[in-house]
């Protein structure tokens, strides 16, 4: 789930991360998460050009070492290339932390109305049900299932987001502490 890429590499996978420049200490951070599968000159910086608008924009790039133990990975969470929300997540977003990240990667907090979204990008409405059930059995979170644009969206009402902060907010690194409520001032 999530900004990550499992990528075939001969018979084994490796996992990439890409985020914008902006988000560099978010990547160094998920690197030194999983160091261990990482060698240390895996983190890049490059320039892409889009090929419709024809803008450049600069982006970083993390991508480990080639393991067996990935494609393992790979066979639950991917299907003819394509990724998917398997049917077991509960047993991989079972951790706070797990939560935290996924949350970082995909999540929105709306100020104004003090709610929250979770985009699950072009999944299929069973599967958007598959992560709305494992909010709600592993964390205790009830989340409405929105259809978007681009797919789905777990909605967090007001109530829920904070319930959501009470979970994740000591994993959410700096950077990303606007995609979770602000406590409340009181004088």
């Amino acid at each position: 789930m999530g900004d990550s890429y499992l990528q075939n590499n001969g018979t084994n996978v490796r996992l990439r991360f890409e985020h914008s420049l902006a988000q560099e200490e978010y990547l160094i951070w998920k690197f030194n998460s999983l160091k261990r599968i990482f060698s240390l000159t895996s983190i890049i910086k490059l320039n892409r050009i889009h090929p419709l608008t024809k803008r450049e924009y600069k982006y970083i790039r993390c991508q480990s070492k080639t393991l067996p133990e990935l494609r393992t990975i790979k066979e639950v969470f991917y299907k003819d290339d394509k990724k998917i929300v398997p049917a077991d997540l509960k047993n991989y977003i079972a951790k706070p932390v797990s939560l935290a990240v996924w949350f970082m990667d995909d999540g929105y907090y709306y100020k104004r109305d003090k709610c929250g979204y979770l985009y699950l990008g072009n999944v299929v409405k069973k599967e958007a049900l598959i992560c709305q059930e494992v909010l709600k059995n592993n964390f205790g979170l009830e989340t409405k299932v929105l259809s978007k644009k681009k797919g789905y969206a777990l909605y967090f009402s007001r109530l829920e987001m904070l319930k959501l902060k009470k979970i994740i907010s000591k994993h959410i690194i700096p950077l990303f502490k606007y995609k979770i409520p602000i406590d409340p001032v009181t004088t």
